[in-house]
């Protein structure tokens, strides 16, 4: 059946996984759009990686469906499947040079010489690695090696391409790099890239979309900005980003749409939303104004406190302020103003406050 191009590439329905009495996938279901940079987040043991093994055929559902342009590849061998998979290892061949490795795929299928070595040389060049071909892997940089599993993986042409942590190897200035050429190299190619990643700021920087796993279960899916602005339950809320999480109590505040909230820190407030019970406030490091007197403006939740502790990055620092609940207040400032880090100190008794209107409510 012929595929609208506005239909996903890859539709995953109810998929389950169990590894004797551990539940590694629990009735999965995604969407994933043709031509986009997807990610799936979690901690270690979530189920992102045992998912991607069984959209590369890897590893077989329990239950449930994937479907691939359409088609039902739920029980097609993973040589049969429009897919390619860039390893966390790499796993270029020690012994091939740079050009066979990228070769190697086109060779066991067969293609004309010619085919091959024009397929080779276009790979090169997207992946930045003109010249290089007659280079074993030893004499490459963990950056190069990366970048010749991905040619050998996007030679072949596939309509999906798997990415299993693909950067955690390379140092931390390396890998920011590689981000971007990423980024870069998806859009030039326009195929469809699923990385897997526990690097949730790999996955902010670099992602069109992103779905966030705990144990197994997916609990939400969203664009990176929409993810971190407006998260939609206590686990996503602390897992992407830093926040602080306050308890607190919700109840009617007797005009539509606005609830109050009763806190032992900062008394009661007037928020919107319709949670009732038990909650959980929460608020970005960033979107905390810290000061030596307390703001006089309204529409500002605010506390005392006392700093502990300042961690120095460069243009910014984190600010580590006791309120008194035995777990400290983060806020991040920048240190380019007069009100930046170097105005404060260990032991400063201060005030800090944040609109009301930058508080998330969380009630899961």
């Amino acid at each position: 059946m012929m595929q609208n191009q506005s239909d996903p590439i890859i539709r995953l329905q109810g998929l389950c996984k169990s590894f004797g009495d551990m539940r590694a996938v629990d009735a999965v279901s995604l969407e994933i759009q043709r031509g986009e940079f997807f990610a799936l987040v979690g901690p270690s043991g979530c189920g992102k990686t045992t998912l991607l093994r069984m959209l590369a055929g890897f590893e077989t559902p329990d239950a449930g469906q994937i479907l691939i342009d359409g088609r039902n590849m739920t029980n097609v061998a993973a040589n049969k499947r429009p897919i390619n998979m860039v390893f966390q290892s790499y796993a270029v061949f020690p012994h091939m040079n740079v050009a066979e490795n990228i070769a190697y795929g086109l060779k066991i299928a067969g293609l004309a010489r010619d085919e091959i070595q024009s397929r080779v040389e276009e790979a090169l060049t997207l992946v930045k690695l003109a010249g290089q071909q007659l280079k074993k892997p030893d004499q490459l940089s963990g950056g190069q090696r990366q970048r010749v599993a991905l040619a050998r993986a996007l030679v072949m042409r596939p309509q999906v391409l798997l990415l299993d942590e693909p950067l955690s190897a390379l140092d931390a200035k390396l890998r920011e790099a590689m981000q971007l050429e990423l980024v870069h190299l998806q859009k030039t190619v326009g195929i469809t890239f699923l990385i897997v990643t526990h690097d949730q700021s790999e996955a902010l920087s670099m992602a069109d979309r992103i779905a966030v796993m705990q144990d197994g279960a997916v609990r939400q899916v969203a664009g990176p900005k929409a993810l971190y602005e407006t998260p939609n339950c206590r686990f996503v809320a602390d897992f992407i980003g830093k926040i602080n999480l306050f308890e607190a109590m919700a109840a009617p505040a007797g005009k539509p749409g606005r609830i109050r909230i009763s806190s032992i820190l900062f008394g009661d407030q007037e928020l919107d939303g319709n949670a009732r019970g038990s909650v959980t406030l929460a608020v970005r490091p960033e979107k905390i104004h810290i000061s030596h007197h307390r703001a006089a403006q309204d529409g500002l939740i605010s506390i005392a406190g006392m700093i502990m502790d300042i961690s120095y990055f460069g243009g910014y620092s984190n600010i580590f302020i006791d309120i008194g609940t035995g777990h400290p207040l983060m806020a991040s400032i920048t240190n380019f103003h007069p009100d930046g880090a170097n105005a404060f100190s260990r032991g400063d008794p201060i005030w800090c406050s944040w609109r009301d209107t930058d508080t998330l409510l969380l009630t899961d």
